[in-house]
């Protein structure tokens, strides 16, 4: 008997450790700011479920696609002028081939937080692509933020999916909606002190930003770039990708420079999700896991089968966050990344980050109703409540076991001591994402 438990567990405590397979591209690593590809598969998990299972519930939450830059526009901006102040030293330097564009002089004309065109086909193609894998759900409505790339990213995807027929379905905003404080944006109800962030992510670039100044000033001698500048130059590399596909500044960095840059997006992130004050992202991320369970444990003939919602990287981070799926132990920190993290914004979050939450149920395969997540079309292992081998083979687990490994956010509501502690009395205070 202890023998077969340990032969049962064993499965269960590899899972716990799988990492996703290795891409060596590092323009498919940069942070939240990634364009979309779809992320590398988990060690172990296969991507199909057994064919005597039939999903029956089908619920999306889709970021928007790549956009503008919003708060990094100064430092792009701060590079830009520099270079322009550098221009006769850049024309008598002799320059290395992947600094040679600067000859040409450098501009950058990034519409600040716009959904780009790039951004647009990305939402198409996955509508599309969500047709084909589901086509025989349907809805009449679709969800968004109040912001309007949110809302523009749900029409292309509507496009994507229904085609001409968008014209008759309903899209909403959640300020068209009658909920106390909305899954998809919470943080308009739970507003998040920023500083310990900021205290984090500046710990790291302070040290990794001056070695790369360094390096770029002594082949630009004369240009005198400061680390806003590097900052600037390395931001430029995912937004010149964001709207058109390629930039010149991806090739001047090293690959363990952008793997810093990484990071830095990582923590930035992280320090919401998991280090804020009093669960404060945990507790955010409590009001999608809620919902999710609410409607997956609905019966009723009238409930929805489909739900297509559209949010922004924060929605889908605090709602991992709340359900422990991406935690690192010791916590990621600024003293440097560790060897191994579960928490990878640019496999987690990019620009267009969907995560499908399937309900499904099984002839033989699975004992009752069971439940899977796909982030970025390959299976995200529900590590927390996996209790089987079938569980630990198909990243699955059972609806009872979600529920019973959900009582974190299943034990909060809306206001309640738990929700105080974290969000604090006002909750009108808006939180700027």
């Amino acid at each position: 008997m202890l023998i077969q438990g340990l032969l049962n567990w064993l499965p269960l405590a590899s899972l716990t450790f799988n990492a996703y397979k290795s891409d060596d591209d590092p323009l498919k690593k940069l942070g939240y700011l990634t364009p979309y590809s779809p992320a590398p598969a988990f060690h172990g998990v296969d991507a199909e479920l057994p064919s005597d299972c039939s999903v029956n519930r089908v619920m999306l939450m889709h970021r928007h696609g790549s956009r503008g830059p919003e708060g990094e526009t100064s430092q792009i901006n701060s590079l830009v002028q520099t270079l322009k102040n550098g221009k006769d030293a850049i024309q008598n330097a002799h320059l290395p081939e992947n600094l040679r564009f600067l000859k040409k002089g450098y501009e950058s004309h990034l519409d600040p937080g716009k959904l780009t065109i790039i951004g647009r086909q990305q939402l198409f193609n996955h509508g599309v692509e969500f047709g084909l894998k589901y086509p025989n759900f349907d809805t009449d409505t679709l969800l968004s933020s109040d912001s309007q790339r949110v809302k523009d990213s749900m029409k292309f995807f509507g496009l994507g999916r229904f085609g001409l027929e968008i014209e008759n379905k309903e899209l909403l905003a959640v300020d068209d909606m009658p909920d106390l404080v909305s899954w998809i944006t919470p943080w308009t109800s739970c507003p998040i002190n920023g500083l310990h962030a900021l205290a984090v992510v500046k710990g790291w670039t302070d040290s990794y930003l001056p070695d790369i100044t360094k390096r770029l000033n002594e082949l630009l001698p004369g240009v005198n770039l400061t680390d806003d500048d590097t900052h600037g130059a390395l931001y430029a590399c995912p937004y010149d990708l964001a709207t058109g596909d390629e930039s010149p500044w991806c090739d001047v960095f090293y690959a363990d420079e952008l793997a810093d840059f990484e990071y830095e997006m990582d923590l930035a992130m992280n320090a919401g999700a998991y280090l804020a004050p009093n669960d404060v992202g945990r507790v955010m991320g409590s009001v999608f896991v809620n919902r999710l369970i609410n409607r997956f444990t609905n019966a009723s003939e009238e409930a929805p089968s489909l739900y297509l919602e559209f949010g922004h990287d924060i929605t889908i981070l605090v709602a991992m966050a709340a359900m422990d799926l991406n935690r690192d132990d010791p916590p990621l920190s600024s003293q440097g990344p560790p060897q191994y993290r579960k928490f990878r914004t640019s496999y987690q979050i990019p620009f267009a980050a969907n995560m499908i939450w399937e309900s499904f149920t099984c002839e033989e395969s699975f004992d009752g109703p069971q439940i899977r997540l796909v982030l970025n079309d390959e299976t995200y292992p529900l590590s927390t409540c996996a209790e089987t081998r079938e569980d630990r083979r198909y990243g699955t687990c059972s609806l009872d076991a979600f529920i019973q490994a959900n009582q974190f956010s299943t034990n909060i509501k809306f206001g309640d001591d738990t929700w105080q502690a974290a969000c604090g009395p006002n909750s009108e205070v808006l939180y700027v994402q």
